[in-house]
């Protein structure tokens, strides 16, 4: 039987990927996330914090996971996301997403992209269509391939981060990889 799981990061980071911070940080950070996920919810103040204590020394990467069986609205959620990302807007998204995570039916989707400045018919069409369903599927079978199997998930310079994702434990084991 074959295994993927070598706790390293698959697919690098490359520029499909969205990111925050300089391309030469020494240390980057991948999360794989789901939107809707309660324990990536918890993440997401985390990992801002972190992202402002370190500055230009981190790249941070997020790449979708949405757990359609326990998360019913995190697809549309990340195809949301990816419908932002098209004008540019992911990161502002994302956080709106995060923000707003026990709100995650297709109309609520639809206002906070329009909250963005996009076009609600765009969006509603890109949920209807399934118009960036593929892309956010790259994301997920890279990280089946790398070993993910919750979310959030996260992976330091490359190698899968076992730990915990609280604050201290978190920027420890950055600071160690830095």
């Amino acid at each position: 039987m074959r295994t993927y799981f070598q706790g390293q990061l698959k697919l690098p980071v490359g520029a499909r990927d969205h990111i925050r911070g300089p391309e030469a940080a020494p240390v980057t950070l991948v999360e794989y996330g789901d939107y809707q996920c309660p324990f990536c919810g918890e993440a997401a103040p985390i990992v801002d914090e972190i992202q402002r204590q370190l500055g230009k020394e981190l790249r941070f990467v997020f790449r979708n996971f949405p757990l359609t069986e326990m998360h019913p609205y995190a697809e549309h959620a990340a195809e949301v996301a990816e419908t932002a990302a098209a004008h540019g807007k992911f990161w502002e998204m994302h956080d709106l997403l995060y923000a707003n995570q026990e709100a995650l039916e297709d109309p609520h989707l639809v206002k906070y992209g329009t909250s963005l400045g996009l076009p609600a018919a765009e969006l509603q069409k890109a949920l209807a269509e399934h118009t960036y369903l593929e892309r956010i599927r790259e994301d997920f079978m890279s990280g089946v391939r790398s070993g993910v199997n919750g979310t959030p998930t996260f992976f330091i310079n490359g190698m899968r981060h076992d730990g915990p994702f609280d604050f201290d434990s978190l920027m420890a084991a950055l600071n160690a990889a830095g």
